[in-house]
């Protein structure tokens, strides 16, 4: 069973190592809508980084938006304007594909070109399909094909394992 505070917990340290191993600089904190921003919210206060968090909606960044349309609740990116040559942490809650990676990836560099980008997630699944990888996570699990971790909040935060149903 994952139990969330134990998961943040792992988060937080990690991501404290790799701050002082890559010697971030005012980093600005960034979480993918909508359970990035929860996790980076909690990370955001932990971590006492003082610029404001950067949220971002990557729905116009997917690549299979022509298959399943774009998401109707899209809200806004709210990044600050100077990207160039800061440090970024990025936040979101399950790494599976990479696919929302790349698509934030190519939000961020929209913006400008980082000095260097730190990926933090809650979770990572297998099931890669992009050659990217987390530098901090909280917990990594192997699923079956026909299941899937949803993250559920922002209050309280919890972690739902799901079993999809095989489409005959």
């Amino acid at each position: 069973m994952l139990k969330i505070p134990e998961l943040l917990n792992n988060l937080e340290a990690e991501l404290k190592r790799i701050i002082d191993e890559r010697q971030l600089v005012n980093p600005l904190m960034i979480g993918i809508r909508t359970g990035g921003v929860w996790i980076a919210e909690q990370m955001h206060r932990r971590l006492n980084i003082s610029e404001p968090l950067g949220l971002l909606d990557i729905s116009f960044y997917r690549d299979d938006f022509s298959q399943i349309g774009v998401n109707p609740n899209v809200k806004p990116s709210q990044l600050p304007t100077h990207i160039e040559g800061r440090d970024i942490i990025l936040i979101d809650d399950v790494f599976y594909t990479g696919r929302t990676i790349r698509a934030a990836m190519n939000e961020i560099f929209d913006y400008g070109r980082p000095n260097q980008i730190v990926l933090a997630v809650l979770i990572e699944r297998d099931g890669r399909q992009i050659p990217l990888n987390p530098d901090c996570v909280g917990t990594r699990i192997t699923l079956n094909a026909n299941q899937r971790i949803k993250l559920t909040g922002p209050e309280p935060l919890a972690v739902h394992l799901e079993t999809i149903d095989a489409v005959a």
